[in-house]
């Protein structure tokens, strides 16, 4: 019972990563489509990944009965998407040492008016929207690979606690005698 329990949390925090993936990533791959560009490897191949992974979640989760029956199969469906997030972040691998921000300081001055005390800042934070963007959906593959591989183990603990029920069959012969 806790299995299955956990089963669907560990599905529901699954979808949580996957949704905003997904999101940033239709973004990219529209931005894309607009200008009549081919989208690259790195941005496809986890958009697909993100998508059939989310298909696949929703599905097992309301599907809770079949996953019951069949939790090795879903285990190794879930081992595949463990691999298949492996080779996106792979490919997405050159973001994770990109700095997307950039802070300067400046001269920081305050005037004395009439209505009071104002001042200005001179410091400025500037960040790059595509670079951001794409080292969250880093960050968010390697937190599915690590939830889809927990998920894979639950169903095989699932399936290990699972008892089959055998019902046996027993036929009883009755004779009858007649009196004629």
């Amino acid at each position: 019972m806790i299995g299955h329990l956990l089963f669907d949390l560990w599905r529901i925090f699954e979808l949580l990563t996957l949704i905003p993936t997904l999101g940033m990533l239709a973004y990219f791959v529209h931005q894309y489509v607009v200008v009549n560009q081919l989208t690259p490897n790195y941005i496809l191949v986890l958009f697909i990944v993100t998508v059939l992974a989310s298909v696949w979640a929703l599905v097992t989760l309301f599907r809770r009965k079949s996953v019951r029956r069949s939790a090795i199969f879903v285990g190794f469906v879930d081992l595949g998407f463990v691999g298949a997030f492996i080779a996106g972040v792979y490919l997405l691998r050159f973001i994770s040492k990109a700095n997307c921000t950039n802070f300067t300081s400046g001269p920081v001055s305050v005037t004395v008016g009439t209505n009071g005390v104002s001042g200005t800042n001179g410091n400025s934070f500037n960040t790059n929207k595509t670079c951001a963007m794409l080292k969250a959906c880093f960050a968010f593959g390697i937190m599915n690979c690590i939830m889809f591989f927990i998920t894979a183990l639950l169903a095989w603990l699932m399936h290990r606690h699972e008892r089959d029920v055998v019902v046996k069959e027993t036929t009883v012969r009755r004779r009858s005698h007649d009196s004629r």
